[in-house]
């Protein structure tokens, strides 16, 4: 029998334990929801710009194509030091050695389809050649950020190129296949030789064809492969006529929250990019939605320089073939052909017969 005052010993002995655990339990609940609260903004870059939602049902188109750039106007998209080394991933791509050979060409003209492209924004404006609106918002102009955000990628890559804006997401960041199927047809019918797609959602019949209309007529398609975090199909990126885009990170590891797969054609920069916002603001977004306008700033650089090789009267797949067939290996599964490299893609297709 234990005596009364071990007893005591005893009970003291267990409530400091009780004490102790109750202290790490503590921490440890701290520690876990402070990454749940990371994850959750790191991630919130996309949360609806990659949703699917039948919000409505009637498609609006706003206007003609009617024209923000003055062609007096001669100039260039330019990034000073500061700048230049905040955007990370316009280093790590090497696009400051490709602009050694081309900065890109006026003529041509990237569609960036999205959730609109800031009208005012001093760094764009005279960037945006044409604009439509298939959304049921009033305006073309960008009140989500999320498309800003990618024209501005696009831009600091290829700094003479042209953008042109098709907004098929509306202001809550939410579009639907059907919608942006028609983005597809009428940026290709006006001249976009490069579609950039940092979207992602369910496949649909007309959404299929309207890819493979901007690729017979000679368009390069970019896609975001999605941000689930795992192997799964998402569309337009799954179509074989798109450049499926996963994300990377500084270290060229997989990208939090980018999807992968076999089905993956290329990695790019999708972490922590900065870039211009709605107002004149810079800020940062995690996604493969800025992997994805990379990889159309690149496109832009190389069709900029690229001919027609094979004589099928288009040059799209000389730019695919070079962009893929130049990236740097990097470790691990499910990013296809690697980090995309602005400047060995534009070398290899000044290069190849």
């Amino acid at each position: 029998m234990i005596p009364i005052e071990s007893a005591s010993c005893l009970d003291m002995m267990y409530m400091r334990k009780l004490k102790c655990l109750a202290i790490a339990l503590t921490l440890i609940e701290v520690i876990l929801v402070a990454g749940l609260v990371y994850d959750v903004l790191a991630a919130r870059e996309s949360a609806l710009a990659y949703s699917y939602s039948p919000v409505y049902q009637e498609v609006r188109v706003d206007g003609s194509d009617s024209s923000s750039h003055d062609s007096s106007l001669q100039g260039t998209y330019s990034l000073n030091g500061d700048d230049l080394a905040e955007r990370w991933g316009v280093s790590k791509i090497e696009a400051p050695r490709a602009w050694q050979i081309t900065r890109g060409d006026r003529s041509i003209i990237v569609a960036v389809l999205d959730t609109g492209i800031d009208k005012d924004n001093r760094d764009l404006a005279d960037r945006v050649m044409a604009e439509v609106n298939f959304t049921n918002s009033p305006t073309s102009d960008d009140l989500y950020g999320h498309g800003t955000h990618m024209a501005g990628t696009i831009a600091a890559i290829a700094p003479e190129c042209e953008l042109m804006n098709v907004k098929v997401a509306d202001d809550t960041g939410k579009c639907q296949p059907s919608v942006v199927a028609r983005g597809i047809i009428w940026a290709v019918d006006h001249g976009a030789q490069i579609i950039n797609l940092s979207l992602a959602m369910v496949a649909s019949r007309n959404l299929g064809e309207a890819v493979n209309y901007a690729w017979n007529h000679g368009a390069v398609l970019v896609a975001a492969a999605g941000n689930r975090g795992g192997p799964e199909a998402s569309y337009p990126a799954y179509y074989p006529d798109c450049l499926a885009v996963a994300g990377t990170n500084e270290d060229n590891g997989l990208a939090l929250l980018s999807s992968y797969g076999d089905w993956v054609d290329l990695a790019a920069p999708g972490f922590n990019i900065y870039s211009e916002l709605p107002e004149n603001q810079y800020g940062y977004k995690t996604g493969t939605s800025g992997a994805c306008a990379h990889v159309s700033g690149v496109a832009a650089l190389v069709f900029s320089v690229a001919q027609d090789s094979n004589g099928d009267g288009a040059v799209n797949d000389e730019v695919r073939w070079a962009i893929e067939s130049s990236c740097t290996p990097v470790a691990g599964d499910g990013m296809g052909q690697g980090l995309v490299n602005a400047f060995q893609a534009v070398t290899e297709t000044i290069s190849s017969p």
